[in-house]
């Protein structure tokens, strides 16, 4: 018998689900907000460039929470720091990579299982870095065709080139803090079921 892909995933939870088990939601917040803290002052602290927490965060509200509003994770986190921050034309480009990488991390969040759920984390974690360097750097080319760049396929491959130093940091952050989301998400899990299972286990007065 095989298993559909929906039944591979965690079943939503509404609103008063969440409500009621609020530690989801507050840890989702948690992780959220240090992605914006993180993303100010990386560069003071001298990290490599790229080098994001964002998407394990995103992987990890949606694990959490189980619900639509995860998609809004990575937005709110570049929303909230471009306001400090700034930012150009080119956040056409990054707000709408992180839209997609959003989506990617609800669908993949919602993986059941602690293997399965190690397994979409490192998808995640490769593809989501993928398409943020591939998809912003054409955002580059095609914005800088002409000046920056030439405006033909040379230009393109030429900002693709240029990118190289910056997808190497965020591929490989990825691959180290989206399964350790995935971890945390089987953690919160674990203890859920340990809880639920102690009154269970208390003798009959």
């Amino acid at each position: 018998m095989t298993v559909s892909a929906s039944s591979r995933l965690e079943a939503p939870l509404s609103a008063r689900e969440l409500a009621h088990r609020w530690w989801r939601p507050a840890v989702a917040v948690l992780l959220v907000a240090a992605a914006v803290v993180w993303r100010l002052v990386k560069n003071d602290l001298g990290a490599p460039p790229n080098l994001e927490i964002s998407t394990a965060a995103a992987f990890a509200a949606a694990g959490l929470l189980r619900h639509r509003v995860a998609m809004l994770a990575p937005l709110v986190v570049v929303a909230l720091s471009d306001v400090l921050l700034g930012n150009s034309s080119v956040l056409v480009f990054t707000w709408s990579a992180w839209a997609v990488i959003g989506v990617g991390a609800w669908w993949a969040g919602r993986t059941r299982g602690t293997t399965g759920r190690l397994v979409a984390a490192l998808g995640l974690g490769v593809g989501g870095s993928l398409f943020f360097y591939l998809w912003t750097n054409a955002g580059v080319w095609w914005l800088g065709r002409g000046t920056f760049y030439p405006a033909g396929l040379d230009g393109l491959l030429a900002s693709y080139v240029a990118g190289l130093p910056f997808l190497r940091p965020m591929l490989l952050g990825n691959l180290v803090l989206v399964p350790l989301a995935a971890g945390l998400v089987a953690l919160v899990v674990r203890l859920e079921r340990a809880s639920a299972a102690a009154p269970a286990a208390l003798p009959a007065r």
